[in-house]
Formats: structure tokens, C-alpha cells, sequence
């Protein structure tokens, strides 16, 4: 085989590896917004894809890794470009929870969205260990924004308070119905309040 022969085979495998890997994805995510997560086997996934049944492992290693690309690649896009731009010398807590809650209340007034969200919120809370890749899916990101923002705060504190303010956030999105205004406000400040309280500096007592 010759130096020509060898390029074509090894771009035809590319193409239908990508080709496979992104049939996996919209089958997963048709099957899983039809029938929810944790109904969803990777057998059905590979067979709706018509991929061979160890598709799913060779590509993505298994179902929970296959659900991180699929919310990842489907929502990143929306917060990515607004978050690399967040200054923290400009800006306050109040502008980045704004930054962070925007993209939920646009995508939710689209039906399609709104399961997006449903299935970001059921996995995100019940994976609280999954293994996100995108930087801005990862709490490390967010922290050191935070203490950036907020004097004296520590960086596992930080975490905490993204820990438990993503919880909330996630809760609001991903219900049945759309949050009205008023609570995606009420939403946001109760956020605000909690990522912005003020660090402690005297010391502290262990319940």
C-alpha cells in the first residue's frame, strides 16, 4: 500500500468514526428526551444509531460519558463566548449571575430547550462526579471567578457556594414548566445573596 493509499484509509476511517460518534449523540439525545435518562439503555442507543453494540464504549467509554459530550456540546455554545469575556476587575457577583442565568431563561421558552434543561438539571444532580471537559462545566472555573469577586474568600468555600447555587439553579430550570420572570428574579437574588456574602475573617466554629 502506498503513502496515497494509506492517506485515503486513514481519512475514510476519520470521516465514519465522526459520522458514528455523531450518529450516537442525536440518537441519544432523541431517546433521551422521549423517554428520559435512566430509561435509555446503551443497546437501545447503539441500535437506534445503527452503530455496532460496543459503539457506545469504544467512543465515549460509556452512557454517563456519552451524556457529559452530548449536554456539553448542545449547551457550551450559549455561555462560552459571554464567560470568557467576564472581567472581574469590571464587573460584580450580581453581573455574573446574570451572565449564568440568561442562557437558562432564553432556552427554556423553546420547548426542545426546556428538555435540554430537564436532562442538564436530572443529570448534573444526580452525577454530582461526572466527568465534565468543558471548562465552564467544571467548578474550578467558577471559583476562582468568585474569588476574584469576593474579598477574603477561600477557594473551597467558593466551591461550596457554586456547589449549592448551581443546585438551586438547576432545580429552577429543570422543572416541568417555564419559571415566570418574577421567580427568575427572585431566583437570581436569592444566588447573588448567597455567592456574595461577605468572607469570613474571624474564626470559625465547627457544629
Amino acid at each position: 500500500m502506498n503513502c496515497a493509499s494509506i492517506i485515503v484509509v486513514s481519512a475514510s476511517t476519520s470521516t465514519t468514526t465522526t459520522s458514528t460518534r455523531t450518529a450516537l449523540l442525536a440518537a441519544a439525545e432523541s431517546l433521551f428526551l422521549a423517554d428520559g435518562y435512566d430509561q435509555v439503555s446503551v443497546r437501545a442507543i447503539c441500535a437506534a444509531a445503527q452503530a455496532n453494540p460496543a459503539a457506545v464504549h469504544y467512543h465515549f467509554g460509556s452512557k454517563d460519558q456519552l451524556t457529559v459530550a452530548l449536554l456539553e456540546e448542545r449547551l457550551a455554545p450559549l455561555w462560552a463566548d459571554p464567560l470568557d469575556r467576564f472581567d472581574p476587575a469590571c464587573h460584580r457577583v450580581a453581573d455574573l449571575v446574570n451572565t449564568v442565568v440568561a442562557p437558562f431563561v432564553t432556552i427554556q421558552g423553546d420547548p426542545r430547550g426546556r428538555l435540554h434543561l430537564q436532562l442538564l438539571s436530572r443529570f448534573a444532580l444526580s452525577h454530582p462526579r461526572a466527568g465534565w471537559t468543558q471548562p465552564w462545566f467544571r467548578l474550578e472555573r467558577w471559583s476562582t471567578l468568585l474569588v476574584e469577586l469576593v474579598p477574603g474568600l477561600s477557594t473551597e468555600d467558593a466551591r461550596r457556594r457554586w456547589s449549592l447555587a448551581f443546585a438551586l439553579i438547576l432545580a429552577g430550570f429543570g422543572g416541568e414548566h417555564p419559571l415566570s420572570a418574577p421567580s427568575v428574579d427572585a431566583l437570581s437574588q436569592f444566588v447573588v445573596a448567597g455567592l456574595g456574602t461577605p468572607a469570613r475573617t474571624g474564626p470559625q466554629t465547627q457544629s
